[in-house]
Order: C-alpha cells, then sequence, then structure tokens
C-alpha cells in the first residue's frame, strides 16, 4: 500500500463520513432533529467536507486524475509545466490505494502514453511512451528502433527550437516517428551517448522510452513496467505553465495528446 494523495484521501473521506454519519445515527437514537444552529464544529466541518472529498476521490481514483509534467523526458510532446489529465479506467478499473483491478477493460498499444508507477520505486510516477508490448523484441541501435527485427521508419523535420525550460534542447534534430501506424515527434542528439540494446518484452509487461531519446530515464536503463503499476493513459493538455519562462502557454491548451 502507497501513501500517497490517494491514500489521505480516501482517510479523509472515511474519516468526514464516520464524523458525519455517527452524527445522524446518534440524534436518530435520541429521538432529536438536526439542528445547524447547535451542531459541533467537527460535524459541521464533517457534513461540509464529506461529499467533497468523496466526489474527488471517485473522479481522480475512476475517471480521471491531474498531473504535471516535471521534467524534459517527453519533449517535444510534453513541455515542462504542461498539465494533464489521464484516463483512468481505459486499462481497467482499479480500487483506490490498494490498486487491485476490479474490472477488465483494454490493453495499453503501442504508442500510447501512459502514466505509471516507477517499477523501482512505485512511490513516484513517470510518464512515457509504451514502444513494447508482451512478447516484443526491442532493438534500439545508432539511435535507430527496431520492433521484433523490423526498423521503424524516420522522417526528419529538421532541427528543434526548444522554448522556457527546454531551451537546452534547441539543435536536436525534431524526427517524425511512425510505430506501426501511430507518428509522433521525437528529439534526438546525434552527439549525445545513449543506452542501447536489445528487451524482450516478459508476459505482462511493457517497455516504455520517453520522446527526447536522449534525456529520458527508461525502460532502456531499468527494465519493464509490469501491468498492475499502469496508472492510466495520458490524452489531454488542460494547462501548460512555465513559471521560470514565458508564463501561460495558450497554445498548449486544449492539445489532444497523441
Amino acid at each position: 500500500m502507497d501513501f500517497d494523495f490517494s491514500f489521505f484521501l480516501l482517510l479523509a473521506t472515511v474519516i468526514t463520513g464516520i464524523v458525519w454519519g455517527s452524527s445522524l445515527l446518534f440524534l436518530k437514537s435520541e429521538g432529536q432533529v438536526f439542528d445547524a444552529a447547535n451542531e459541533p464544529l467537527i460535524v459541521e466541518y464533517a457534513r461540509s467536507f464529506f461529499p467533497v472529498v468523496l466526489i474527488v476521490l471517485l473522479l481522480r481514483s475512476f475517471l480521471a486524475e491531474p498531473f504535471r509534467i516535471p521534467s524534459a523526458s517527453m519533449m517535444p510532446t510534453l513541455l515542462i509545466g504542461d498539465f494533464i489529465l489521464v484516463n483512468k479506467f481505459t486499462y481497467g478499473i482499479r480500487l483506490p490505494v490498494i490498486n487491485t483491478k476490479i474490472v477488465e477493460m483494454n490493453t495499453p498499444v503501442r504508442g500510447d502514453i501512459v502514466v505509471f508507477r516507477y517499477p523501482k520505486d512505485p512511490t513516484v510516477d513517470y510518464i512515457k511512451r509504451v514502444i513494447g508490448l508482451p512478447g516484443d523484441k526491442i532493438t534500439y541501435d545508432n539511435k535507430k528502433l527496431y520492433i521484433n527485427d523490423q526498423p521503424v521508419n524516420y522522417k526528419s523535420l529538421g532541427l528543434y527550437q526548444g522554448v522556457g525550460q527546454g531551451e537546452e534542447m534547441t539543435g536536436a534534430e525534431q524526427l517524425l516517428e511512425n510505430l506501426t501506424g501511430v507518428e509522433h515527434n521525437i528529439l534526438i542528439r546525434h552527439d549525445a551517448l545513449s543506452a542501447e540494446g536489445v528487451y524482450v518484452v516478459p508476459k505482462g509487461s511493457y517497455f516504455v522510452m520517453g520522446d527526447n531519446r536522449d534525456n529520458s530515464n527508461d525502460g532502456r536503463y531499468w527494465g519493464f513496467v509490469p501491468e498492475e503499476n499502469l496508472v492510466g493513459k495520458a490524452f489531454f493538455i488542460w494547462m501548460s505553465w512555465d513559471w521560470q519562462h514565458k508564463g501561460v502557454g495558450l497554445d498548449r491548451i486544449g492539445t489532444v495528446l497523441k
């Protein structure tokens, strides 16, 4: 069990529900009528906050959860300061905190942008792109991908001009990568060292990489993402705020991720 925000949100829901419910049961047992003017302060707070925390718990546990992008690992798709929404039910419905799946739904497909609990520290959420599915053989050699020994197609889009906190990536080559039908942009620095190798994805796991290929701590360094670590699929940028540089990025708000 991870003692994260979901845990404390669930705890707040349980405590406020018990306090409010116990008050109602006490009034009923005593034959008293509810009187807001004489209500104890703790009960007033519980009655006010219980519906709010319950709705928030249900929304972020079963529908969508907001995340903020803290690093450059998914540039140019996602920038530092992007606020995204993650679909929590597309890969199955899980109970909050204990993360037990109760409803089976879809499985990730190649090219999905996924949020997951970092396998080496499940209290930390990571975001990367699914490259390898269970059973796939993924080869990364000379900054090029091969899926089951078939080369991935690339198209050069020229040099990248970074903005805000991503200005350090100015001069990297931007490529259009085609992951068996799913197209997206990536960044490559030809003068930078990066991990290479061959990775065979085990059953029940996924191989992920960042779109900023030479600036991403991903599956090349620590292995595979177990299915039970999946949090959801990123699908929408609802706010973008680079507080160190340009402020609110109005041009990014409303971007559908792919």
